[in-house]
């Protein structure tokens, strides 16, 4: 049975990709973007099958009336899928509070207006499922992406809490943690803070582990991202690429291991 999916940010990138896979295996998919006519050569090719909307995700009534069109266009909305959102290149000193609030809006709120607008169409429905195009930035960090990586935490403990919220209204939440894919996330699509000289040297250290194989083939996610919608008990949080998983684990090692050294000090602040 053909899915009904609205999908956000599909001007491009993985958005771009996903939508096109969607509707070249017989899907129908509501495709959001800022600018419509990068969805004009969808539009030709599947017809009826795609409902362009425009739709800047920061604004919540407009989220709402972009999903409330979905709703009445297909009759249901099986799968959300929040993807839009871009990065911001800073360190924390040099990120401007302009920048700041702007990347919240984006990548935060702009998910949580989407999110909060599908909800009452899934509960009445009795199924459905949110996908949150999160980041392994959401689980682990790296330097000079500081709000961007807090963002990402930010969603990553609203879709968690979110799962089990809904668990028992049939509506599903999932994660995606990508690593980095040869996509313009770092390039057209990314802001960046005017740069302080005292942190060249982060970032050149940083630069230094982006080796070409550190980043995935973004057209390789379309079977990972196809099986995970159509899963029937989908997993809270699915990491694309090779690099996410293996760092993670890294990171949650070092971070058990300092809990551990300091669990005395922890049970002695209980105070009983």
């Amino acid at each position: 049975m053909a899915k009904i999916i609205f999908i956000t940010g599909a001007s491009r990138g993985f958005g771009r990709i996903w939508a096109e896979a969607f509707l070249k295996r017989g899907d129908k998919v509501a495709a959001t973007a800022r600018n419509l006519e990068a969805l004009k050569p969808l539009s030709q090719q599947y017809g009826d099958a795609l409902l362009p909307l425009q739709l800047d995700v920061t604004g919540k009534k407009a989220s709402f009336e972009a999903i409330n069109k979905a709703k009445e266009y297909f009759g249901r909305i099986d799968v959300v899928i929040n993807n839009a959102g871009y990065g911001l290149f800073g360190a924390i000193e040099e990120t401007s509070e302009q920048e700041a609030r702007d990347q919240f809006e984006a990548n935060v709120f702009g998910l949580l207006w989407v999110t909060q607008a599908a909800l009452p169409i899934m509960r009445a429905q009795g199924h459905g499922h949110i996908i949150q195009i999160s980041s392994i930035l959401g689980v682990v960090t790296l330097p000079t992406l500081g709000v961007y990586n807090a963002s990402k935490f930010a969603v990553e403990g609203l879709s968690e809490t979110l799962a089990t919220e809904v668990k028992d209204f049939g509506i599903h939440v999932t994660l995606v943690e990508p690593n980095g894919f040869s996509t313009d996330w770092g390039g057209a699509s990314a802001i960046h803070s005017t740069q302080l000289p005292v942190y060249d040297g982060v970032r050149a250290a940083l630069q230094a582990t982006a080796t070409p194989d550190a980043f995935g083939v973004p057209e390789a996610t379309v079977d990972a991202i196809l099986k995970l919608v159509d899963e029937q008990q989908p997993p809270l949080r699915l990491f694309l690429g090779k690099v996410g998983l293996p760092f993670a684990k890294q990171q949650y090692a070092e971070r058990l291991a300092t809990w551990e050294a300091w669990s005395a000090v922890a049970d002695a602040a209980h105070g009983k």
